[in-house]
Protein backbone atom coordinates (compact mmCIF):
# COMPACT_ATOMS: atom_id res chain seq x y z
CA UNK A 1 0.00 0.00 0.00
CA UNK A 2 1.36 3.60 -0.88
CA UNK A 3 1.98 5.66 2.07
CA UNK A 4 0.32 9.27 2.01
CA UNK A 5 2.79 11.64 2.36
CA UNK A 6 1.95 13.97 5.64
CA UNK A 7 2.72 17.30 7.40
CA UNK A 8 2.28 16.55 11.39
CA UNK A 9 1.17 19.62 13.38
CA UNK A 10 1.20 19.90 17.21
CA UNK A 11 -1.30 22.44 18.26
CA UNK A 12 -1.09 23.11 21.38
CA UNK A 13 -3.84 24.94 23.57
CA UNK A 14 -4.43 26.09 27.06
CA UNK A 15 -7.49 23.38 26.66
CA UNK A 16 -6.32 20.61 24.30
CA UNK A 17 -2.92 19.59 23.38
CA UNK A 18 -3.47 18.39 19.66
CA UNK A 19 -1.42 16.08 16.91
CA UNK A 20 -3.00 16.32 13.41
CA UNK A 21 -1.62 14.59 10.12
CA UNK A 22 -2.47 17.01 7.45
CA UNK A 23 -2.77 14.87 3.47
CA UNK A 24 -0.98 17.29 0.63
CA UNK A 25 -4.67 18.43 -0.02
CA UNK A 26 -4.84 19.53 3.61
CA UNK A 27 -7.34 16.93 4.66
CA UNK A 28 -6.91 15.74 8.19
CA UNK A 29 -6.04 12.05 7.59
CA UNK A 30 -5.36 11.83 11.77
CA UNK A 31 -5.66 13.70 14.83
CA UNK A 32 -5.11 12.75 18.72
CA UNK A 33 -6.08 14.88 21.73
CA UNK A 34 -4.96 14.96 25.46
CA UNK A 35 -5.42 16.96 28.15
CA UNK A 36 -2.22 17.07 31.18
CA UNK A 37 -3.10 17.55 34.36
CA UNK A 38 -1.74 20.97 35.63
CA UNK A 39 0.98 21.05 38.14
CA UNK A 40 2.29 24.58 40.02
CA UNK A 41 5.42 26.47 40.27
CA UNK A 42 7.44 27.87 42.88
CA UNK A 43 5.27 30.12 44.29
CA UNK A 44 1.98 27.71 43.94
CA UNK A 45 0.54 28.91 41.01
CA UNK A 46 -0.93 26.86 38.14
CA UNK A 47 0.56 26.05 35.17
CA UNK A 48 1.16 23.53 32.54
CA UNK A 49 3.54 20.77 32.81
CA UNK A 50 5.71 21.19 30.84
CA UNK A 51 7.76 17.85 30.95
CA UNK A 52 4.57 15.86 30.26
CA UNK A 53 4.26 18.17 27.03
CA UNK A 54 7.68 17.50 26.04
CA UNK A 55 7.64 13.91 26.59
CA UNK A 56 4.37 13.69 24.57
CA UNK A 57 5.74 15.21 21.70
CA UNK A 58 8.24 12.18 21.45
CA UNK A 59 5.84 9.99 22.32
CA UNK A 60 2.84 11.23 19.46
CA UNK A 61 5.54 10.82 17.10
CA UNK A 62 6.68 7.71 17.74
CA UNK A 63 3.17 6.73 17.55
CA UNK A 64 2.21 7.88 13.66
CA UNK A 65 6.10 6.62 13.22
CA UNK A 66 4.54 3.32 13.43
CA UNK A 67 1.61 3.75 10.78
CA UNK A 68 2.04 2.14 8.24
CA UNK A 69 -0.07 4.10 5.85
CA UNK A 70 1.64 7.60 6.44
CA UNK A 71 4.97 9.28 5.40
CA UNK A 72 5.75 11.87 7.28
CA UNK A 73 7.50 14.84 5.18
CA UNK A 74 7.65 18.04 7.30
CA UNK A 75 7.07 18.90 11.34
CA UNK A 76 5.66 22.36 12.63
CA UNK A 77 4.22 23.74 15.72
CA UNK A 78 1.94 26.40 17.09
CA UNK A 79 0.60 27.22 20.41
CA UNK A 80 -0.52 29.79 22.32
CA UNK A 81 1.50 32.79 23.17
CA UNK A 82 2.50 34.41 26.69
CA UNK A 83 4.87 31.76 27.52
CA UNK A 84 8.51 31.35 27.91
CA UNK A 85 10.96 28.23 28.19
CA UNK A 86 14.11 29.38 29.85
CA UNK A 87 16.57 26.82 28.46
CA UNK A 88 19.94 25.92 29.31
CA UNK A 89 22.80 25.46 26.61
CA UNK A 90 21.30 21.62 26.06
CA UNK A 91 18.10 22.59 25.56
CA UNK A 92 17.16 21.74 29.12
CA UNK A 93 14.09 23.32 30.52
CA UNK A 94 15.30 25.22 34.07
CA UNK A 95 11.82 26.12 35.63
CA UNK A 96 8.02 25.81 35.32
CA UNK A 97 5.82 27.11 32.61
CA UNK A 98 5.14 29.88 34.37
CA UNK A 99 1.09 31.11 33.77
CA UNK A 100 0.21 34.27 31.67
CA UNK A 101 -1.91 34.62 33.98
CA UNK A 102 0.16 35.00 37.27
CA UNK A 103 -0.36 38.49 39.07
CA UNK A 104 2.75 40.34 38.23
CA UNK A 105 4.53 42.34 41.11
CA UNK A 106 3.90 45.87 40.94
CA UNK A 107 6.60 47.51 42.36
CA UNK A 108 8.63 45.83 39.25
CA UNK A 109 5.92 46.92 37.08
CA UNK A 110 6.74 50.74 38.31
CA UNK A 111 9.94 50.33 38.14
CA UNK A 112 9.96 49.07 34.21
CA UNK A 113 7.88 52.01 32.96
CA UNK A 114 9.02 54.60 35.01
CA UNK A 115 12.98 53.50 33.34
CA UNK A 116 11.23 53.70 29.97
CA UNK A 117 8.82 56.06 29.36
CA UNK A 118 5.87 55.46 30.79
CA UNK A 119 2.86 53.14 30.38
CA UNK A 120 1.22 55.11 27.01
CA UNK A 121 4.73 55.49 25.40
CA UNK A 122 5.76 52.01 25.69
CA UNK A 123 2.23 50.45 25.11
CA UNK A 124 2.28 52.57 22.01
CA UNK A 125 5.59 51.76 20.38
CA UNK A 126 5.32 48.25 21.22
CA UNK A 127 1.62 48.17 20.01
CA UNK A 128 0.67 45.95 22.98
CA UNK A 129 -1.62 46.93 26.63
CA UNK A 130 0.02 47.11 29.68
CA UNK A 131 -1.07 43.42 30.24
CA UNK A 132 1.49 42.33 33.26
CA UNK A 133 2.85 38.31 32.71
CA UNK A 134 0.71 38.50 29.66
CA UNK A 135 3.56 40.86 28.03
CA UNK A 136 5.95 38.22 27.58
CA UNK A 137 8.87 40.48 27.58
CA UNK A 138 8.22 41.68 31.52
CA UNK A 139 8.25 37.98 32.41
CA UNK A 140 11.72 37.90 31.08
CA UNK A 141 12.57 41.23 32.97
CA UNK A 142 11.06 39.28 36.29
CA UNK A 143 13.22 36.95 36.13
CA UNK A 144 16.33 38.99 35.66
CA UNK A 145 15.23 41.22 38.40
CA UNK A 146 13.72 38.38 40.93
CA UNK A 147 15.90 35.23 39.86
CA UNK A 148 19.29 36.24 39.13
CA UNK A 149 20.67 32.57 39.15
CA UNK A 150 18.75 31.22 37.14
CA UNK A 151 18.83 34.06 34.25
CA UNK A 152 22.63 33.34 34.60
CA UNK A 153 22.32 30.04 33.81
CA UNK A 154 19.78 30.24 31.11
CA UNK A 155 21.23 30.48 27.17
CA UNK A 156 17.76 31.33 26.14
CA UNK A 157 14.65 32.60 27.13
CA UNK A 158 12.46 30.77 23.98
CA UNK A 159 8.90 31.16 22.98
CA UNK A 160 6.53 28.08 23.42
CA UNK A 161 6.54 27.34 19.54
CA UNK A 162 10.03 27.54 19.37
CA UNK A 163 10.65 25.21 22.21
CA UNK A 164 8.70 22.63 21.27
CA UNK A 165 10.06 23.32 17.48
CA UNK A 166 13.91 22.97 19.38
CA UNK A 167 12.67 19.65 20.95
CA UNK A 168 12.76 18.03 17.30
CA UNK A 169 15.71 20.32 15.45
CA UNK A 170 17.96 20.89 18.14
CA UNK A 171 18.40 24.44 17.48
CA UNK A 172 17.00 27.67 19.07
CA UNK A 173 15.51 30.20 17.61
CA UNK A 174 13.08 33.08 17.77
CA UNK A 175 10.01 33.50 15.76
CA UNK A 176 8.34 36.74 14.55
CA UNK A 177 4.87 35.88 15.30
CA UNK A 178 5.63 35.37 18.90
CA UNK A 179 7.43 38.06 19.17
CA UNK A 180 4.91 40.38 17.95
CA UNK A 181 1.93 39.36 20.51
CA UNK A 182 1.39 41.45 23.13
CA UNK A 183 5.16 40.75 23.94
CA UNK A 184 6.40 44.55 24.82
CA UNK A 185 9.51 43.61 22.73
CA UNK A 186 9.19 44.93 19.38
CA UNK A 187 9.23 48.29 19.02
CA UNK A 188 6.54 48.52 15.86
CA UNK A 189 8.14 52.19 14.67
CA UNK A 190 11.32 51.06 14.47
CA UNK A 191 10.63 47.13 13.20
CA UNK A 192 13.02 46.05 16.07
CA UNK A 193 13.33 45.14 19.54
CA UNK A 194 12.78 48.25 21.63
CA UNK A 195 15.14 49.78 23.09
CA UNK A 196 14.88 48.37 26.55
CA UNK A 197 15.93 44.75 25.28
CA UNK A 198 19.24 46.36 24.06
CA UNK A 199 19.57 48.34 27.54
CA UNK A 200 18.88 45.95 29.77
CA UNK A 201 20.80 43.32 27.51
CA UNK A 202 17.83 40.68 26.66
CA UNK A 203 19.08 40.89 23.48
CA UNK A 204 21.38 38.16 24.57
CA UNK A 205 18.81 35.54 25.89
CA UNK A 206 16.45 35.88 22.76
CA UNK A 207 17.68 33.08 19.96
CA UNK A 208 18.15 34.43 16.69
CA UNK A 209 15.09 35.00 14.43
CA UNK A 210 14.37 32.53 11.85
CA UNK A 211 11.73 33.13 8.85
CA UNK A 212 8.49 31.85 9.60
CA UNK A 213 7.80 29.92 5.80
CA UNK A 214 10.88 28.53 6.17
CA UNK A 215 12.40 25.01 7.16
CA UNK A 216 15.22 23.22 9.34
CA UNK A 217 16.69 20.12 7.71
CA UNK A 218 16.48 17.34 10.85
CA UNK A 219 16.18 14.15 12.02
CA UNK A 220 14.25 12.08 14.11
CA UNK A 221 14.24 8.30 14.46
CA UNK A 222 16.85 8.01 11.98
CA UNK A 223 14.57 9.35 9.24
CA UNK A 224 15.17 13.23 7.88
CA UNK A 225 12.42 15.92 8.20
CA UNK A 226 11.42 19.23 7.31
CA UNK A 227 10.76 20.80 10.36
CA UNK A 228 9.03 24.57 10.94
CA UNK A 229 10.71 27.11 13.55
CA UNK A 230 6.65 26.93 15.32
CA UNK A 231 3.85 30.10 15.33
CA UNK A 232 1.75 31.80 17.56
CA UNK A 233 -1.70 30.30 17.29
CA UNK A 234 -3.68 33.42 16.55
CA UNK A 235 -1.30 34.01 14.12
CA UNK A 236 -1.49 30.80 12.48
CA UNK A 237 -5.18 30.73 12.16
CA UNK A 238 -5.05 34.11 9.94
CA UNK A 239 -2.80 32.39 7.29
CA UNK A 240 -5.74 30.30 5.06
CA UNK A 241 -7.49 33.17 5.09
CA UNK A 242 -5.32 35.39 4.24
CA UNK A 243 -4.75 32.53 1.15
CA UNK A 244 -8.42 32.01 0.25
CA UNK A 245 -9.80 35.52 0.83
CA UNK A 246 -8.90 39.15 -1.01
CA UNK A 247 -11.84 41.19 0.21
CA UNK A 248 -11.38 42.76 3.23
CA UNK A 249 -12.50 40.51 6.38
CA UNK A 250 -11.99 40.13 9.67
CA UNK A 251 -11.43 37.08 11.21
CA UNK A 252 -12.67 35.92 15.01
CA UNK A 253 -10.17 33.04 16.21
CA UNK A 254 -12.17 31.70 19.74
CA UNK A 255 -10.65 30.02 22.06
CA UNK A 256 -9.52 30.41 25.56
CA UNK A 257 -9.21 34.11 23.97
CA UNK A 258 -11.40 35.41 21.56
CA UNK A 259 -8.82 37.45 18.92
CA UNK A 260 -10.50 39.73 16.46
CA UNK A 261 -7.77 39.99 13.34
CA UNK A 262 -8.25 43.19 10.76
CA UNK A 263 -5.18 42.34 8.39
CA UNK A 264 -6.26 45.60 6.19
CA UNK A 265 -6.38 48.11 9.40
CA UNK A 266 -3.01 49.20 9.03
CA UNK A 267 -3.66 52.89 10.93
CA UNK A 268 -1.33 53.18 14.03
CA UNK A 269 -2.80 52.17 17.48
CA UNK A 270 -4.21 55.03 19.58
CA UNK A 271 -4.18 55.72 23.07
CA UNK A 272 -7.78 55.17 23.13
CA UNK A 273 -7.67 51.56 21.14
CA UNK A 274 -5.12 50.21 23.74
CA UNK A 275 -7.22 51.34 26.73
CA UNK A 276 -9.76 49.22 24.96
CA UNK A 277 -7.44 46.18 24.85
CA UNK A 278 -6.27 46.66 21.24
CA UNK A 279 -3.02 45.22 20.22
CA UNK A 280 -0.97 44.66 16.79
CA UNK A 281 0.35 41.21 16.24
CA UNK A 282 2.83 40.26 13.35
CA UNK A 283 1.93 38.13 10.62
CA UNK A 284 4.38 35.22 9.03
CA UNK A 285 5.29 37.64 6.76
CA UNK A 286 6.05 40.37 9.24
CA UNK A 287 3.55 42.47 8.26
CA UNK A 288 1.12 44.44 11.29
CA UNK A 289 -2.28 43.07 12.04
CA UNK A 290 -4.36 44.85 14.27
CA UNK A 291 -6.11 43.29 16.77
CA UNK A 292 -8.34 43.34 19.76
CA UNK A 293 -9.09 40.64 22.39
CA UNK A 294 -11.36 38.98 24.67
CA UNK A 295 -11.13 36.65 27.97
CA UNK A 296 -14.65 35.19 26.53
CA UNK A 297 -13.51 31.48 25.91
CA UNK A 298 -12.02 31.53 29.08
CA UNK A 299 -15.17 33.45 31.07
CA UNK A 300 -17.30 30.91 28.61
CA UNK A 301 -15.65 27.60 30.63
CA UNK A 302 -15.84 28.80 33.81
CA UNK A 303 -19.87 30.31 33.56
CA UNK A 304 -20.85 26.80 31.87
CA UNK A 305 -19.73 25.14 35.23
CA UNK A 306 -21.52 27.58 37.06
CA UNK A 307 -24.71 26.78 35.08
CA UNK A 308 -24.95 23.15 34.72
CA UNK A 309 -23.89 23.00 38.74
CA UNK A 310 -26.83 24.69 39.48
CA UNK A 311 -29.22 23.15 37.57
CA UNK A 312 -27.98 19.97 38.26
CA UNK A 313 -27.43 18.82 34.26
CA UNK A 314 -24.25 18.13 32.43
CA UNK A 315 -22.39 20.26 30.88
CA UNK A 316 -22.42 18.34 27.48
CA UNK A 317 -25.78 19.71 26.89
CA UNK A 318 -24.21 23.02 25.58
CA UNK A 319 -22.88 22.02 22.93
CA UNK A 320 -25.82 21.04 21.18
CA UNK A 321 -28.95 23.43 22.34
CA UNK A 322 -30.24 25.01 19.52
CA UNK A 323 -30.78 28.68 18.96
CA UNK A 324 -34.07 30.13 20.53
CA UNK A 325 -35.22 33.46 19.17
CA UNK A 326 -38.23 33.31 21.61
CA UNK A 327 -35.94 33.46 24.91
CA UNK A 328 -34.11 36.09 23.34
CA UNK A 329 -36.76 38.19 22.75
CA UNK A 330 -37.90 37.50 26.10
CA UNK A 331 -34.63 38.10 28.22
CA UNK A 332 -34.15 41.43 26.38
CA UNK A 333 -37.44 42.32 27.72
CA UNK A 334 -36.80 40.95 30.91
CA UNK A 335 -33.34 42.84 31.47
CA UNK A 336 -34.66 46.35 30.12
CA UNK A 337 -35.19 47.07 33.62
CA UNK A 338 -32.02 46.30 35.23
CA UNK A 339 -29.83 46.62 32.55
CA UNK A 340 -26.38 48.41 33.33
CA UNK A 341 -24.70 51.16 31.03
CA UNK A 342 -23.06 49.68 28.53
CA UNK A 343 -18.68 50.23 28.98
CA UNK A 344 -17.08 51.66 26.07
CA UNK A 345 -15.13 49.26 25.90
CA UNK A 346 -14.83 45.27 26.49
CA UNK A 347 -11.14 46.02 27.86
CA UNK A 348 -12.74 44.24 31.60
CA UNK A 349 -12.57 40.95 29.93
CA UNK A 350 -15.61 39.67 31.46
CA UNK A 351 -19.17 39.97 30.71
CA UNK A 352 -22.32 41.13 33.19
CA UNK A 353 -22.96 37.42 33.84
CA UNK A 354 -20.51 36.76 36.44
CA UNK A 355 -22.21 39.20 38.71
CA UNK A 356 -26.01 37.63 37.84
CA UNK A 357 -28.66 35.44 39.79
CA UNK A 358 -28.98 31.80 38.60
CA UNK A 359 -32.39 31.95 40.02
CA UNK A 360 -33.46 34.49 38.02
CA UNK A 361 -33.76 32.09 35.05
CA UNK A 362 -36.29 29.26 34.95
CA UNK A 363 -34.08 26.76 33.07
CA UNK A 364 -30.83 25.40 31.76
CA UNK A 365 -31.30 27.35 28.32
CA UNK A 366 -32.43 30.48 29.54
CA UNK A 367 -29.82 31.05 31.43
CA UNK A 368 -27.42 29.60 28.64
CA UNK A 369 -28.81 32.36 26.33
CA UNK A 370 -28.52 35.01 28.87
CA UNK A 371 -24.26 33.89 28.98
CA UNK A 372 -24.17 33.88 25.07
CA UNK A 373 -26.32 37.15 25.01
CA UNK A 374 -23.50 39.01 27.70
CA UNK A 375 -20.97 37.55 25.92
CA UNK A 376 -21.80 38.67 22.52
CA UNK A 377 -22.47 42.12 23.99
CA UNK A 378 -18.41 42.34 24.99
CA UNK A 379 -17.96 40.73 21.87
CA UNK A 380 -19.25 43.33 19.70
CA UNK A 381 -17.65 46.10 21.67
CA UNK A 382 -14.29 44.07 20.88
CA UNK A 383 -14.41 43.54 17.45
CA UNK A 384 -15.91 47.15 16.45
CA UNK A 385 -12.87 48.14 17.64
CA UNK A 386 -10.57 47.35 15.09
CA UNK A 387 -13.72 47.40 12.36
CA UNK A 388 -13.41 49.18 9.16
CA UNK A 389 -16.79 50.74 8.62
CA UNK A 390 -17.80 50.72 4.99
CA UNK A 391 -14.43 48.78 4.06
CA UNK A 392 -14.88 45.21 6.19
CA UNK A 393 -17.13 43.05 4.00
CA UNK A 394 -16.89 39.64 5.90
CA UNK A 395 -16.27 38.51 9.38
CA UNK A 396 -15.12 34.91 9.69
CA UNK A 397 -15.12 33.09 13.01
CA UNK A 398 -13.19 29.69 13.92
CA UNK A 399 -12.88 27.89 17.29
CA UNK A 400 -15.07 26.84 19.44
CA UNK A 401 -17.84 29.44 19.06
CA UNK A 402 -18.00 29.26 15.05
CA UNK A 403 -20.14 25.02 16.30
CA UNK A 404 -21.83 27.16 18.96
CA UNK A 405 -25.42 28.40 16.53
CA UNK A 406 -26.40 31.05 19.71
CA UNK A 407 -23.23 32.61 19.38
CA UNK A 408 -23.43 32.59 15.23
CA UNK A 409 -26.62 33.90 15.26
CA UNK A 410 -26.58 36.73 17.60
CA UNK A 411 -23.23 38.08 15.58
CA UNK A 412 -24.78 37.80 13.01
CA UNK A 413 -27.55 40.31 14.58
CA UNK A 414 -25.15 42.20 15.85
CA UNK A 415 -23.04 43.46 12.71
CA UNK A 416 -26.33 43.68 10.06
CA UNK A 417 -24.21 45.37 7.31
CA UNK A 418 -21.49 42.94 7.47
CA UNK A 419 -21.77 39.08 5.82
CA UNK A 420 -21.21 36.67 8.65
CA UNK A 421 -19.60 32.83 8.24
CA UNK A 422 -18.51 29.85 10.23
CA UNK A 423 -15.63 28.17 9.39
CA UNK A 424 -17.19 24.55 9.36
CA UNK A 425 -13.51 23.32 9.76
CA UNK A 426 -12.60 24.88 13.23
CA UNK A 427 -8.69 23.72 13.17
CA UNK A 428 -7.46 26.68 11.02
CA UNK A 429 -4.90 27.41 13.28
CA UNK A 430 -3.50 24.04 12.68
CA UNK A 431 -3.96 24.39 9.13
CA UNK A 432 -2.07 27.68 8.95
CA UNK A 433 0.62 26.21 10.45
CA UNK A 434 0.95 23.53 7.89
CA UNK A 435 -0.03 25.96 4.81
CA UNK A 436 3.52 28.60 6.51
CA UNK A 437 5.85 26.28 5.42
CA UNK A 438 3.58 24.61 2.25
CA UNK A 439 6.24 25.29 -0.25
CA UNK A 440 8.99 22.82 0.84
CA UNK A 441 7.31 19.98 1.70
CA UNK A 442 4.08 19.79 -0.78
CA UNK A 443 4.54 19.76 -4.39
CA UNK A 444 0.41 20.88 -5.51
CA UNK A 445 -1.02 23.98 -5.95
CA UNK A 446 -2.62 25.35 -2.52
CA UNK A 447 -6.23 24.01 -2.85
CA UNK A 448 -8.58 27.26 -3.16
CA UNK A 449 -11.44 25.49 -1.30
CA UNK A 450 -10.20 24.95 2.07
CA UNK A 451 -12.17 26.57 4.09
CA UNK A 452 -16.05 25.43 3.82
CA UNK A 453 -18.10 28.47 5.37
CA UNK A 454 -21.87 28.58 6.76
CA UNK A 455 -23.48 32.02 6.21
CA UNK A 456 -25.76 33.20 9.25
CA UNK A 457 -27.89 35.77 7.80
CA UNK A 458 -29.30 38.12 10.44
CA UNK A 459 -32.98 37.28 11.84
CA UNK A 460 -32.69 39.26 14.93
CA UNK A 461 -32.97 43.10 16.05
CA UNK A 462 -28.76 43.90 16.26
CA UNK A 463 -30.24 46.00 19.48
CA UNK A 464 -28.81 43.12 22.04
Amino acid sequence: MQKISVIAIFDVGKTNKKLFLFDQHYQIVYEKTARFIETSDEDGFACDNIDSLRLSVFESLNEVLRLDCFDIKAINFTTYGASLVYVDSDGKPLAPLFNYLKPYPEDLNKKFYKAYGGEEVVCLQTASPCSGSLNSGLQLYRIKNEKPELFARMKYALHLPQFMSSLITGKFYSDITSIGCHTHLWDFQKNDYHRWIYEEKLDQKLAPIFPSNQVIQTQFMGKEYLAGVGLHDSSAALIPYLVNFTEPFILISTGTWCISLNPFNDSPLTKEEINCNCLCYLSYQGKPVKASRLFAGYEHEQQTKRIAAHFQMPASLFRTMNFSPEIIEMLKKKNVLDAEPIPPCAADFTSKFTERNLEDYGNIKEAYHQLIMDILEQQFLSTNMIMQKGITKKIFVDGGFSKNNIYMNLLAAAFPNVEVYAASMAQATALGTAIAIHSHWNKHPLPNDIIDLKFFANSQNADL
